[in-house]
């Protein structure tokens, strides 16, 4: 029931669980029309970290090293925690959300390209040190490539002014706890799918992992050029061509 005070009109009290009741429904209503599930974020009960993996970890830690952000982040963990995100969404630069608070509330969070030059630059400082795509995408990787992927300045994660945030709510706040859960809770969703963080900053993986097998690629075995020359040559007069035994070459010679 809602009540008049000292300072002004108090909204009645709806629990949380009213809160995301209401929101699914509303949501429920919008999704049908796009005919797709939800998406939740949704965390095992009694976990105390938002997210638990490498990419997930690191996403959130580059967030609350930043000034702008850290002061209003706290609010967040707690929408993330309870649930109260019920649609988190990650595209080519975008993630859109669906945030339970008083009404259903839409969160838009714009991530821009990873600069060209300071991507090409991270490939060529992990050349030959990442060995396959499933150890990037768990995170098994050395002490110098996790350096250079979370580098602050010259790194794979985005600085706050590579960031748009916007919630349909009233606050005035630019991050308000809404924009802050689905910030959070684009670390929990990188704990499931860490691909994603690369569709986020528009950039191939392959190209890491491409990097580490370019050298070897690029150095033919020894006697490689005369094998395939002999095939060629196979192949034109649809013959077997067998290669002289060494001992053979020697006494020719």
């Amino acid at each position: 029931m809602a009540w008049y005070g000292d300072n002004g009109y108090f909204p009645p009290y709806v629990s949380v669980a009213e809160r995301k009741a209401h929101g699914a429904r509303m949501l429920a209503k919008l999704l049908k029309k796009a005919k797709r599930a939800p998406e939740p974020v949704v965390l095992t009960s009694g976990r105390r970290h938002v997210a638990t993996t490498f990419w997930g970890k690191a996403w959130c830690e580059n967030l609350e090293r930043y000034a702008d952000f850290a002061n209003r982040l706290p609010r967040g963990r707690t929408y993330v925690r309870n649930g109260s995100v019920l649609d988190l969404a990650i595209g080519k630069g975008t993630v859109a959300a669906y945030v339970a608070g008083s009404e259903l509330y839409t969160v838009t969070i714009g991530i821009k390209p990873l600069v060209k030059t300071r991507w090409r630059q991270v490939v060529r400082r992990c050349t030959g040190r990442i060995g396959s795509l499933v150890g990037l995408l768990r995170g098994e990787l050395g002490a110098e490539v996790l350096n250079v992927l979370c580098d602050a300045k010259e790194g794979l994660f985005p600085e706050p002014r590579e960031i748009s945030l916007d919630c349909s709510c009233p606050d005035q706040a630019e991050v308000c706890k809404h924009v802050a859960a689905v910030l959070y809770g684009v670390g929990s969703r990188l704990d499931q799918k860490p691909e994603l963080f690369f569709v986020l900053r528009q950039v191939d993986q392959g190209e890491l992992i491409g990097s580490a097998t370019s050298r070897a690629v690029s150095r033919p075995r020894k006697g490689a050029a005369k094998r395939l020359a002999a095939d060629k040559l196979a192949d034109v007069f649809g013959i077997d061509i067998v290669d002289e035994p060494v001992t053979a070459r020697r006494r020719k010679s």
